[in-house]
């Protein structure tokens, strides 16, 4: 299966919908540190943390996907990745940052952690079966989440959302 970014864009926004100012999540804080700075929330997963000048809350739908096809899927070099894996680490990258789903999908395939999904990134992956790949970024991922101080607070949902990819590696692989 193809996977498009309209497709995917429609996929995350599934779960990364709703405006949040949770003033426990350091990404709705425009400084990524929890009271510090101007508590300005998160929506459609665009974050006061990363994007601190925009007017979060009267982001449009439109205005976040041109960002997410802009500065996450372009960035990620998603066109040039499996469909089956692509899903998998933009909505990591959109959820712990690029730099920590690049190396966690070159963890998984056994290259240097250096955050850059180039040629020989690309090569590792057409290389390695490709439920393994799925298999061990998840578990990348898991990790990740579990070595969190915020583990308590939202590893439930976290956790779901793991689950969610799973079924989503499956369908698309």
């Amino acid at each position: 299966m193809e996977l498009t970014f309209e497709q995917a864009f429609d996929r995350l926004i599934g779960h990364e919908g709703k405006f949040t100012d949770d003033k426990n999540d350091r990404g709705n804080w425009t400084t990524g540190i929890i009271g510090k700075g101007i508590l300005k929330g998160t929506k459609y997963g665009i974050s006061a943390m990363t994007y601190p000048d925009f007017d979060i809350k009267n982001l449009t739908l439109d205005q976040a996907k041109e960002i997410y096809k802009r500065d996450w899927w372009d960035k990620l070099n998603a066109d040039n990745l499996d469909p089956a894996i692509v899903f998998q680490v933009w909505d990591f990258a959109i959820n712990a940052g690029m730099g920590t789903a690049k190396r966690k999908l070159q963890k998984s395939v056994g290259m240097a952690e250096d955050g850059i999904i180039g040629p020989l990134t690309i090569k590792a992956i057409q290389k390695a079966d490709l439920n393994d790949v799925l298999m061990k970024f998840n578990a990348e991922r898991l990790k990740h989440y579990t070595s969190l101080s915020t583990w308590p607070r939202y590893g439930k949902g976290w956790t779901l959302r793991v689950a969610q990819q799973l079924n989503y590696g499956a369908m698309d692989n």
